[in-house]
């Protein structure tokens, strides 16, 4: 069956074949060895080093399939001291302990992770793959682990060994991985252009404003200057459920990943949005997270009008002055002296202010006009890209819905 040419027809006749085969429950503890990761200790340093990946659950998140890189690594004497955690490539790693509860990735290089991760490394009963799409299927009952009432959610290696999923024959489990890994691979490789993009674009916004012999004669000026209003979001009392549920698009800054921002997580009414201090910004408003770490920076560009939480910031830009590709890609370049500013703070915060006031040098409108006719395109092929990345996760998850859920129809056209 071609992977990325699947009909509904196709489809369909995939999913009423699916269970003729028998089914049966097994326990994670049966389909692999459930490792649990752990930090190294303050009285060991030199176990910090460069030879293996050290994974937190920071370092992927649901939904971001593989796990290929990290914020730390581990030495060889720290990779000899926790040798009977190592993990080989392609363990099914799941967030256990705290509000990230239910995170899956897979692994694709040797590893080792926290003690936030029980990690499986699947034995020949089951493809990891479909033990990864299995486990993605299980999000919302392992969540329910993490919204328990306890101070620190969490699920133990014995109680995650003694979950259980539905285990087909293996011929059908590869079928199953290979249709749902198409759609996981072509959203990969476009996530992977789109960082070569947002490269190329920073180079090109670098090469012209930062590299430029002429920048000294630039106007200073300020944010505010170039942009008709820049205020914070907020957020409607979660007490109060008729201000969710309506059709106004409302993020918050976990949903900032430089992004282009197509619909929220959640959404607010209009009773919602005019009893708290969340208000509408138009299509094409840059928003910055102004609160903590890691977040501080964080960037998003609105395709349709919608608010925000009060950790965020929207910019509206004054075209006849700036455009949001050069506001975004200041932000962007900036965003490490904008940390550095933002833990001068108590509470390694920005605030409105802070955006307001912050100084650039606003080229000329040659210079700035001849700038903006390449970026638009790096920027149009990124937002043609993020949709295609979003019109392929939707179909991913009605295929994976269908698959472990038969209540679902998917009917041909």
């Amino acid at each position: 069956m071609n992977k990325m040419t699947l009909c509904n027809e196709n489809l369909t006749n995939f999913f009423e074949s699916l269970h003729k085969e028998e089914w049966r429950e097994v326990r994670l503890g049966e389909v692999g060895k459930v490792i649990t990761g752990k930090t190294p200790s303050q009285n060991n340093p030199q176990d910090w080093g460069d030879s293996m990946l050290f994974i937190t659950p920071t370092d992927y998140k649901n939904y971001c399939k593989y796990a290929s890189d990290s914020a730390r690594k581990i030495s060889n004497e720290g990779v000899d001291r926790f040798s009977r955690i190592v993990l080989p490539p392609n363990s099914v790693l799941v967030t256990c302990i705290g509000s990230d509860m239910g995170k899956v990735a897979i692994n694709k290089v040797q590893a080792i992770t926290n003690q936030q991760i029980n990690a499986i490394i699947p034995n020949n009963m089951i493809n990891y793959n479909f033990l990864y799409y299995s486990l993605v299927d299980m999000y919302p009952i392992l969540r329910i682990f993490g919204t328990d009432g306890t101070a620190v959610p969490i699920l133990n290696k014995n109680d995650f060994e003694s979950l259980t999923i539905s285990l087909p024959p293996l011929p059908i489990q590869n079928q199953i991985a290979e249709i749902l890994s198409s759609f996981d691979d072509k959203i990969d490789l476009l996530h992977r252009q789109n960082q070569t993009l947002e490269s190329l674009a920073l180079t090109l916004f670098r090469h012209h404003f930062i590299e430029n012999p002429n920048c000294n004669e630039w106007e200073k000026t300020t944010l505010e200057n170039i942009c008709l209003k820049i205020q914070s979001g907020g957020t409607p009392s979660t007490k109060q459920h008729s201000y969710y549920g309506g059709n106004i698009n409302w993020y918050s800054t976990k949903e900032l990943n430089d992004n282009f921002l197509f619909k929220s997580i959640q959404q607010i009414t209009d009773e919602g949005l005019n009893n708290s201090s969340a208000k509408l910004f138009p299509k094409d408003s840059v928003i910055i997270a102004i609160y903590a770490s890691p977040t501080v920076g964080r960037l998003g560009i609105l395709t349709q009008e919608s608010a925000f939480n009060q950790a965020a910031c929207g910019l509206v830009v004054d075209e006849t002055k700036s455009s949001k590709e050069f506001v975004f890609l200041f932000l962007k370049n900036e965003r490490e002296n904008l940390n550095l500013l933002a833990s001068g703070s108590a509470q390694q915060n920005l605030n409105v202010e802070k955006i307001k006031n912050y100084p650039l040098l606003l080229p000329d409108k040659e210079t700035l006009d001849y700038f903006q006719i390449q970026a638009k395109g790096f920027f149009d092929k990124i937002s043609h890209n993020a949709k295609e990345i979003l019109a392929l996760e939707q179909m991913r998850d009605l295929v994976l819905s269908k698959i472990f859920n038969e209540k679902m129809e998917v009917r041909s056209e």
